[in-house]
């Protein structure tokens, strides 16, 4: 509870002390930890891997944008935004979540080519060239202008999604999640209903993609299909296994981590004399590393692997850490034997 209130009010605190440049990051950041807070739910609990998360991003920021654009008020817009991407995710799961591991990454990855090539050929949508004109947020005379209001509605999304990320996890359908992803069949054997569950929680975080995407369309006031990268996906997925899957402060921590470190490598790589393809580069290097490393020496990733070396002390913790028992056990320094 002491950790929660005070996440909140540093997270709205931050605002102050930010210009207008952080403070676009810090709302693109946000929006990432309610995408992220969703693959954490569906792989870590659900045990379901996704690819497409992306998908429903722009599934709730089209749905935000246009009745927006052709003179909707703009918070219907929000409010169908993660609606419609429940709506769209339960209709496509059904059909979808009966794949399971690598099939079911490959046809969410598929799912979010399928997307946006409609969006790309539907003039409603702006075709490929984009929806632009798109209104600022706002109910009657009052609209979010400043980043800085944008940076406040963002967390304050973030803040209630991981209340209700949390209470969802302690409830009676949680315990009946964390059954699913040990093993499905003994969870269908005890009479969980399996499929129906994994549809529930494909539709949830989706739900929180497509809130992301509602709030990101007005914030911008312009979308494009390019806005919504398979890469923009697989960040996700290297954010939420960073962090911890399954775990209450893993998507913000993983999101943060990660989001501050591609951040100082693009400042390091846009100085003079740095070639044009460099923040690319080692935006994706990063990516690589921080993947590659916390599946070799935190696997269940930084939250869990922080709350174990805070129960067991520092130095037990690299006592008992494989490489280094491997690395110095007396086998592997026995040169004498063939």
């Amino acid at each position: 509870m002491k950790t929660g209130i005070a996440f909140g009010i540093v997270a709205l605190g931050l605002p102050f002390l930010l210009d207008d440049t952080q403070m676009s990051v810090y709302v693109l950041m946000g929006l990432a930890v309610l995408a992220v807070t969703g693959i954490s739910l569906l792989m870590g609990y659900a045990g379901q891997v996704s690819l497409g998360q992306a998908a429903f991003y722009a599934v709730g920021a089209y749905t935000a944008a246009v009745p927006a654009v052709h003179g909707w008020p703009p918070v219907v817009g929000l409010v169908l935004a993660p609606v419609v991407a429940a709506g769209v995710a339960a209709l496509l799961g059904a059909l979808l979540l009966r794949l399971r591991g690598h099939y079911l990454a490959f046809a969410t990855l598929a799912l979010q080519l399928i997307i946006l090539s409609v969006a790309a050929e539907i003039d409603v949508f702006g075709g490929a060239i984009g929806l632009q004109g798109i209104p600022l947020l706002g109910v009657g005379s009052f609209s979010l202008e400043a980043p800085r209001e944008y940076a406040w509605l963002t967390w304050v999304a973030v803040c209630v999604v991981l209340v209700l990320t949390a209470n969802i996890v302690a409830s009676r359908p949680g315990r009946a999640l964390r059954a699913l992803a040990g093993s499905e069949q003994v969870a269908a054997a005890s009479g969980i209903p399996v499929i129906r569950y994994k549809v529930t929680v494909f539709a949830l975080s989706a739900a929180y993609a497509g809130l992301a995407g509602g709030i990101y369309a007005f914030f911008l006031g312009y979308i494009a299909p390019g806005s919504f990268t398979i890469a923009m996906s697989v960040e996700w997925v290297v954010m939420a296994v960073f962090g911890g899957l399954g775990t209450r402060w893993g998507p913000v921590v993983g999101t943060v981590a990660v989001t501050l470190v591609v951040q100082v490598l693009n400042d390091l790589s846009t100085r003079p004399g740095a070639p044009s393809y460099a923040p690319t580069v080692l935006g994706y290097a990063a990516y690589a590393v921080l993947l590659i490393g916390v599946l070799l020496f935190m696997p269940g990733g930084v939250v869990p692997a922080s709350t174990r070396i805070g129960d067991r002390g520092p130095v037990r913790m690299i006592r008992e850490w494989r490489m280094w028992r491997l690395w110095f056990s007396p086998k592997s320094r026995d040169t004498t034997r063939p």
